[in-house]
């Protein structure tokens, strides 16, 4: 058989073997081949077996050892085959070191070429270097040249002179020529600002050019430097304050240096930061100190350094008129008392009878002295409003109904004064009822540990009568007695401090403020800070409603002239300009708005969780006050917080001085609150707005009035409870079934009555196992409304049929009873 005969090359089965064949192309490109290289099998003769066969081979082994139903032409078919392989796997390892070699060839002649290329630019670069340099030797010698004598003309010369040589040019190079025919192509152009991969390596600049501005600024230095002047400008040492915390372009700017230098520094110091983050105390001052400047530590609150109260000379001292403040009970007849003092109808100014504000008068006694009162509310809302009568007070007159002795507020007003630390004048007023028993108030004073005179004690007990007058000499007289004991005195020459004791915003005067003056003289044109606010004093109003010039120590006035309503109970100093007042204005604004941000971030996530699944089940009923005093506003706000239970509760979304304005009205519609205005009204736009929006406002006069309403809307959110009444019994004696029906039980009531509207429980052993609503309820063959004790009747439950004889029926009816807050 011939090697042609149609058959393919015989191949030798095997296991594939993976392996990794790196590929090289042009341009110092790679890639990475996954092959698969078979193994092929070699037949190698066994010693002493047949001989291989060939041209001219003898015969082709031995038949005996050949494999069964062999031919002669096969094998020797085979024999070729594998020759055949061995041919190729010589062939292909050539082929394979040839390759090597020339992928090793193309290797080193890109190494060559990088390295030329390389060479070209340090060339270039050194061609450059060498060119600037000629440039600037040129330019020197043409200021030289410039700077020396003019030569001779030739007429001047001697004759016979020789002329003088001619300068020698330089003699060309090959680099030169390189130099220029680059130029001349154009190539160095279009070349200077690229930056190239060996540049980039190599860490040189690259193609950065340099700014005009900082050529010359070089060339100025170079000049200069060979003028013989300065080249650096001396370091200026700077006393850099340094508060708590501090803006990185601000720190920049109080060293004078760059923003952008400072930044740097702080990277190179592992901080991250950019110009408009604020950095602490410690790693500014590790910056300056690297600047090479002084730190100089001071804290923001340094701004109120200026209102810190100097220490007054005894000799400056003068004497000034106690401040008394009336205290008690709701009712007892306080502001009468007072008003009985000073000779005017006060108490008929206030809605319902009673003070809703801290009144602050002057008194002139019959002998001259000067008395200062404060007469503060007595109802429950204005707690904090008493504890700030108390702070400012000298003496305390606790009036007490002979007729009702001690009250709550009356303790309360008595905790107060023990916490001010001021003496207390007993004022047993009503002396003139029927009911009037003086002695059960001294009694009962007792036992807050308050011991008149008449119980051997040192505090001053009074009867009065407001009504008739009875006692008030005998009062005046134990106040100037106790003000003299007190011998209180201030120093009316320096800036004045004062307290506010309320506040409200005029519509007509803007915020106004009564403040008692406690030190120093409060004069027009004076400009003051206080609390969150500062001004100038436009106006000083006194009791009466004068205009007055100036006030002194413990004299009440309205101060006209402020930015905004401060605070009830905020003190005012004097500062001597009005950047300074502003700067600690917004020092105190900052702070408090930064203690607000930090109560609020002191939530953890799990608190917030907590109080969201809290308040799941509780309803909230949000209202919006306005009132006319800040004092006013801040009792209600507490009135209300004390409004609720586990159920509902009153959340007040604002509340607020002055006016009730369209942005209240529109706050109000979006929350869907009512508005509650205390002694203001609304204005025409906040009106019409309301009415159109729907939004409801409430007027009120009387602080209780608004408290009643309040608790009874907030009553009207709690859900009904729901009461049950039993009303019957039935036992079941037989079950039977029925079509259509189901299992129907045959009960006799044994008590009350059954009622189909009712509910139902059926009890086993005593145990609850169903609770629902009947299906049927039959009366011998006729569904009936109800059955009463005593009779039999048929019974069957909604969705439920495991009911058994021996069950018991509970029959009962819900009622919803209304639930309203104590």
């Amino acid at each position: 058989m011939s090697d042609s005969d149609g058959k393919k090359t015989l191949g030798l089965r095997g296991g594939a073997r993976p392996g990794n064949v790196k590929q090289s192309f042009s341009h110092g490109r790679t890639k990475n081949v996954v092959v698969e290289t078979k193994r092929k099998r070699v037949v190698v003769p066994k010693p002493g077996g047949q001989k291989p066969t060939g041209p001219g081979a003898g015969p082709i082994g031995d038949p005996k050892k050949r494999p069964a139903g062999i031919t002669d032409a096969e094998m020797e078919r085979r024999l070729k085959a594998v020759q055949a392989a061995k041919a190729r796997e010589v062939e292909e390892a050539a082929a394979r070191e040839a390759e090597e070699k020339a992928r090793a060839e193309e290797r080193e002649r890109r190494r060559a070429e990088i390295e030329a290329k390389e060479r070209e630019e340090r060339e270039r670069e050194e061609s450059l270097k060498a060119k600037a340099e000629e440039d600037a030797r040129r330019k020197a010698e043409a200021e030289a040249a410039a700077a020396a004598p003019a030569p001779e003309p030739a007429a001047a010369r001697e004759p016979g002179s020789k002329p003088a040589p001619a300068a020698t040019p330089r003699k060309t190079t090959d680099r030169d020529r390189d130099d220029s025919k680059k130029r001349s192509k154009g190539g160095d152009s279009r070349r200077a600002g690229k930056l190239t991969v060996n540049q980039a390596l190599a860490g040189g600049e690259g193609g950065r050019q340099r700014s005009m501005a900082q050529m010359k600024r070089k060339q100025e230095r170079a000049r200069q430097k060979a003028m013989g002047g300065q080249v650096e400008r001396e370091k200026i040492v700077r006393d850099v304050q340094l508060p708590p915390a501090i803006v990185v372009s601000e720190l920049a700017n109080r060293m004078a240096e760059k923003t952008g230098a400072v930044v740097k520094a702080l990277m190179q110091n592992g901080l991250m930061v950019t110009q408009n983050e604020t950095i602490d105390a410690d790693t500014a001052e590790l910056i300056i100190e690297e600047f090479g400047h002084r730190v100089v530590r001071v804290s923001d609150a340094d701004v109120e350094d200026v209102i810190k109260e100097a220490v007054d000379d005894p000799k400056d001292l003068q004497g000034r008129p106690p401040v008394i403040t009336i205290m008690g009970h709701v009712d007892h007849g306080k502001t009468s008392l007072l008003d009985a003092i000073r000779n005017a109808k006060v108490v008929a100014g206030e809605a319902g009878g009673i003070t809703q504000h801290i009144g602050a008068y002057q008194v002139t006694t019959d002998n001259g002295a000067v008395l200062s009162f404060l007469d503060t509310p007595g109802h429950a809302a204005f707690t904090s409003m008493r504890s700030r009568g108390a702070q400012v007070t000298d003496i305390v007159v606790l009036v007490v109904a002979a007729d009702d002795a001690v009250m709550p507020q009356t303790i309360e007003a008595i905790a107060h004064a023990k916490a001010a630390k001021v003496p207390m004048i007993v004022a047993i007023n009503k002396i003139d009822k029927p009911a009037a028993n003086p002695d059960k108030v001294r009694t009962d004073l007792l036992q807050h540990e308050v011991i008149v005179e008449k119980m051997s004690g040192d505090v001053q007990d009074v009867e009065v009568s407001a009504a008739t007058g009875q006692g008030l000499d005998e009062l005046l007289e134990a106040i100037a007695l106790q003000s003299e004991i007190l011998e209180l005195k201030a120093n009316p020459n320096r800036a004045a401090v004062g307290a506010v004791i309320e506040a409200q915003l005029d519509v007509g005067r803007g915020p106004v403020a009564t403040v008692l003056v406690q030190n120093g003289t409060l004069r027009q044109g004076d400009i003051f800070v206080v609390g969150e606010q500062y001004g100038k004093v436009r106006a000083l109003i006194n009791d009466q409603g004068e205009r007055v010039k100036e006030a002194g120590p413990s004299v009440p006035v309205e101060v006209l002239g402020i930015n905004g309503t401060p605070e009830a109970g905020d003190v005012l100093n004097v500062t001597e300009t009005e950047a300074q007042a502003r700067e600690i204005a917004e020092y105190r604004a900052n702070a408090a708005k930064d203690k607000r941000a930090a109560a609020g971030a002191a939530t953890t996530l799990e608190q917030l969780m907590a109080n969201a699944k809290a308040n799941e089940d509780v309803s909230e009923l949000p209202i919006l006050v306005k009132a006319d005093v800040q004092g006013s506003a801040e009792a209600i706000v507490q009135a209300m917080e004390k409004i609720g239970n586990d159920e509902v509760r009153v959340r007040v979304l604002h509340s607020g001085v002055g006016a009730i304005t369209e942005t209240d009205v529109g706050l109000a519609e979006a929350s869907g609150a009512p508005i509650m205005g205390f002694n203001v009204r609304a204005n025409a736009s906040a009106r019409n707005t309301a009415n159109q929006k729907g939004v409801e406002i409430r007027y009120y006069s009387v602080i209780y009035d608004l408290v009643d309403d309040v608790k009874a809307a907030a009553s009207g959110l709690l859900s009904a409870e729901i009461k049950e009444n039993f009303i019957g019994y039935a036992n079941i004696k037989e079950v039977f079934k029925v079509t259509g029906v189901g299992k129907v039980a045959g009960c006799l009531v044994t008590e009350g009555v059954a009622r189909r509207s009712a509910g139902v429980r059926l009890l086993r052993d005593n145990v609850v196992i169903h609770e629902g609503t009947l299906k049927t309820l039959k009366r011998f063959k006729d569904e009936v409304p109800e059955v009463q004790s005593g009779q039999e009747c048929g019974m069957a439950f909604e969705n439920y049929e495991d009911i058994r004889p021996g069950d018991v029926i509970e029959i009962f009816e819900r009622e919803e009873v209304t639930r309203t807050l104590a």
